[in-house]
């Protein structure tokens, strides 16, 4: 075989705030040559995702920081092109963890394969970790039907996600997303009962974002989907009934601030209302695979799901991806494919 080159991306520089193209370079590797029970794979989509900020920090997290120098790993769907191990054959379609590269090698371990009957790209969205960690949230505070959910972020990519399974458990599900065009979206096509655009609001131009929450949930919410922090957090938590649940799933609103910022001014409503808050780490539910594929992949099948995408073409722009996620330039999951 030639020598394979393979583009990928590192980065080099740690973001101090919101992240630029400086800190990042296009790097040109060779692949060596496959060893015994190895795998050489060729990835056809990439996945970007807000989390990966946290690890361009250098500091202790619940996933370690990406090196300087190296390759950046992420979620990632390919196709086997060679391999030395039993499990696999060439034209097999996989997904795994070496994101950010145009090809790679790795064990069976290291490899999760998928259905060539689907387009490869929805296991990085409806039937990948977007879609697990959707489903594991609702789970997480037991959603149930009758629920008045929230959603923050809503138009986004786990964000579009949990409102779809919400609705088909039988909640009231309210979204907020940052354009009219998503705000279309989330009621159109991803059956919410209510969005509202949190960035304007032509009727009342001085309304705050907990008094536009409150027209579009008169009667309070049950269970908050966190995707935003912040104001949004704050909002949510006047919004909420006795008993009401929170899932902390993310933050975006504050990945890229230099300087901690003050958190919300009304967190004795906790007390007062008796919530529970609980934090959501997607990988802590790998164990619950199989049953999410059985559960949402059967939903996509019977076409009760759908899976929007905004697509990104070459590795070259990755990086133009994965900041367009801070000004909102994705509806739905946002990926990347492979030229």
């Amino acid at each position: 075989m030639p020598d394979l080159i393979s583009r990928e991306i590192q980065l080099v520089s740690r973001p101090q705030g919101m992240p630029t193209a400086a800190n990042f370079a296009l790097v040109e590797t060779k692949i060596e040559l496959l060893k015994d029970e190895w795998v050489l794979v060729r990835n056809l989509y990439l996945s970007v995702d807000p989390y990966m900020r946290g690890r361009m920090s250098d500091r202790k997290s619940y996933v370690p920081p990406f090196e300087l120098g190296k390759a950046m790993d992420g979620g990632a769907v390919g196709e086997v092109i060679e391999s030395h191990a039993e499990k696999f054959k060439p034209g097999d379609i996989v997904t795994s963890n070496f994101g950010w590269r145009e090809y790679f090698m790795a064990t069976p371990q290291q490899l999760h394969p998928v259905s060539r009957e689907i387009e490869p790209s929805i296991y990085l969205g409806a039937l990948g970790m977007t879609g697990l960690t959707a489903w594991a949230g609702l789970n997480l505070v037991d959603v149930q039907a009758g629920d008045i959910i929230f959603i923050s972020g809503a138009a986004g990519a786990v964000g579009n996600m949990a409102g779809q399974l919400a609705k088909l458990r039988g909640c009231e599900v309210i979204g907020s997303a940052g354009s009219a065009e998503k705000v279309e979206f989330l009621v159109k096509d991803c059956g919410f009962d209510v969005a509202f655009d949190y960035k304007h609001e032509p009727s009342i131009p001085t309304i705050s974002l907990a008094e536009r929450l409150h027209l579009s949930a008169l009667n309070g919410i049950d269970v908050y989907f966190d995707n935003v922090g912040g104001e949004m957090l704050e909002a949510a938590l006047s919004a909420l009934r006795v008993n009401g649940r929170i899932i902390a799933c993310g933050g975006i609103s504050s990945y890229n601030t230099a300087m901690p910022q003050p958190g919300p001014s009304n967190l004795f409503n906790i007390t007062t209302k008796r919530l529970t808050m609980k934090g959501l780490i997607a990988s802590d539910w790998l164990g619950h695979q199989a049953e999410f594929e059985r559960e949402v992949g059967g939903y996509f099948r019977d076409g009760k799901l759908k899976n929007k995408q905004t697509v990104v073409f070459g590795i070259d722009k990755a990086v133009s991806a994965f900041l367009g996620l801070f000004d909102g330039k994705n509806i739905g999951k946002m990926v990347v494919k492979l030229e």
